[in-house]
């Protein structure tokens, strides 16, 4: 199962050849020829499943793929997902184009294979130098980043145990930059 997991990972340019298994017990729900981008096993800086970062909210809409939405405030409108990932991720969509896509749910993992409920060594171990942890900027909460261009991967803390309480994907501009300073909301 290791070595299709890798091969169709590394097929897709999600993550290198030498990628760990993912940590979980069980049989995958991937099959062969088939990218695991497409199951709810997999968050990615590109999105989860059909929700693609730079999506459109008319279209996703349109398709059936939003079963709920909020307008909150500078043009940030927050959406469920439908189907096998309603319930596991939250989507926040920015001037109409998706901007995150969020869970604090297991699975997805990372294309590394990490995810919410690990402690923040395990991320260290993974990711090695292309992660690190920071701090926001009032100092007060810490998270482990992964830069991949303009996009990121966030996991930040879990409210009542140390680890791994949430997992983020998108762009920095918008993942990142809430995280340290602050939701504009």
């Amino acid at each position: 199962m290791y070595v299709v997991v890798v091969t169709v990972l590394a097929l897709v340019g999600a993550a290198p050849a030498t990628a760990a298994a993912l940590p979980r017990s069980g049989a995958s729900v991937a099959v062969a020829g088939q990218p695991l981008a497409t199951t709810t096993d997999v968050m990615s800086v590109r999105g989860a499943g059909p929700y693609r970062i730079g999506a459109s909210l008319d279209r996703l809409t349109a398709a059936g793929l939003i079963d709920w939405s909020v307008a909150t405030c500078d043009g940030v409108v927050a959406a469920g997902a439908t189907g096998a990932w309603a319930g596991v991720i939250l989507l926040a969509f920015r001037h109409g184009r998706l901007v995150e896509v969020s869970t604090a749910t297991v699975p997805p993992y990372s294309p590394a294979g990490a995810g919410v409920g690990m402690t923040f060594a395990q991320l260290e171990t993974i990711y090695g130098p292309r992660g690190g942890l920071i701090s926001n900027d009032a100092g007060t909460a810490t998270a482990y980043l992964v830069r991949v261009g303009a996009r990121v991967e966030l996991f930040t803390g879990h409210p009542i145990r140390p680890g791994v309480g949430a997992f983020q994907v998108g762009t920095a501009s918008v993942v990142e930059r809430n995280f340290r300073q602050g939701g504009t909301c």
